[in-house]
């Protein structure tokens, strides 16, 4: 019962630290005179992933790889088939043309790197380094792109005006920042730790907690800015965030985890959760640019493949493959 409420607790934290972190540092950034631009495509994405980040870095520093790993893999996954599924069926998500080809684009090939990267094994420092040089060259494109685009520019500056809110004293907007930063780091240490102790009580794999629980648990700003970004009839909003969010998973969060310490891949998430990964993200940019629009359909089959995979986890389905392949 202890075990649940550390991590029952974690999640609330780093739901509630993350929060503060993106508008303290969103408020932060528009006070040092920022462009609201920049901020948007910069630090949103990057506080948005920072629950992520932290839980995988702690996590890879304390020896557990199955939780480092299936965090990012398990949480894109959740921002497609959860995520948006949600969004969709709240309100249609209407799709840019143009926007999921130059995005889905970088997403189906950053997924293409990570599952090469993976299948060596080791994801050592330098493949972290590639990975943070090429997130650094997305943003660059992102921002030149986004700035040809009157529209684009103003979605954004409209959403980061959304999140600084009620700025006030640079005291408090460091405050926010303090309080933000304090909740994810005493909220990463408790789902990880909490995280541990249900797979060894439970005897569950500790790779089956992070592409589920801890998954989940990290991927719920993003839910959380998708239903309102939804009810609020912003879908492209809900979709920009979900292919975001994936690509930082993999480009900082796995780039910045490596270079502190190179992380081994469990076998078991090359054998299956790589492959579903991989499949999900192919699957969601071909649907996106056949399909005007995203509607409740679509949004029913997203939840039920996701609700089908987290039941194969816990059937052992993902640990079954892996043994037919060792066979």
């Amino acid at each position: 019962m202890i075990i649940f409420l550390e991590v029952a607790g974690g999640l609330l934290l780093l739901f509630l630290g993350g929060e503060f972190l993106v508008r303290g540092a969103v408020a932060f950034a528009r006070q040092l005179g920022v462009s609201p631009l920049i901020v948007g495509l910069t630090v949103v994405s990057a506080g948005t992933s920072a629950p992520e980040l932290v839980v995988s870095l702690i996590a890879s520093l304390e020896g557990s790889p199955g939780i480092a790993v299936g965090n990012v893999v398990g949480s894109n996954i959740a921002n497609i088939l959860l995520v948006l599924g949600a969004a969709a069926l709240i309100h249609p998500i209407v799709r840019n043309t143009k926007s999921v080809l130059r995005d889905g684009f970088v997403f189906v090939a950053t997924a293409g790197l990570f599952v090469l990267l993976c299948l060596t094994q080791q994801i050592e420092r330098w493949h972290g380094i590639v990975m943070v040089v090429m997130l650094a060259i997305y943003i660059f494109s992102s921002y030149w792109l986004d700035r040809r685009n009157v529209a684009a520019a103003r979605e954004i500056e409209s959403e980061v005006a959304e999140l600084a809110g009620n700025e006030g004293s640079l005291w408090m907007t460091l405050g926010k920042l303090v309080l933000g930063l304090v909740g994810v780091l005493v909220g990463a240490e408790l789902i990880v730790g909490g995280a541990i102790g249900i797979a060894r009580h439970a005897g569950i794999e500790e790779t089956v907690i992070g592409l589920t629980l801890v998954a989940v648990g990290t991927s719920l700003p993003e839910l959380a800015a998708s239903i309102i970004a939804a009810r609020r009839k912003h879908s492209d909003v809900a979709l920009g965030n979900a292919i975001g969010s994936c690509i930082f998973n993999v480009l900082a969060i796995m780039g910045t985890v490596a270079i502190v310490k190179p992380i081994a891949v469990p076998q078991v998430i090359m054998d299956f959760d790589l492959w579903v990964m991989l499949g999900v993200t192919i699957g969601f940019v071909v649907v996106a640019l056949a399909l005007p629009r995203l509607g409740k359909v679509v949004g029913i089959v997203f939840i039920l493949l996701y609700v089908a995979y987290i039941y194969a986890q816990f059937a052992g389905y993902s640990q079954m493959m892996h043994s037919l392949q060792g066979q």
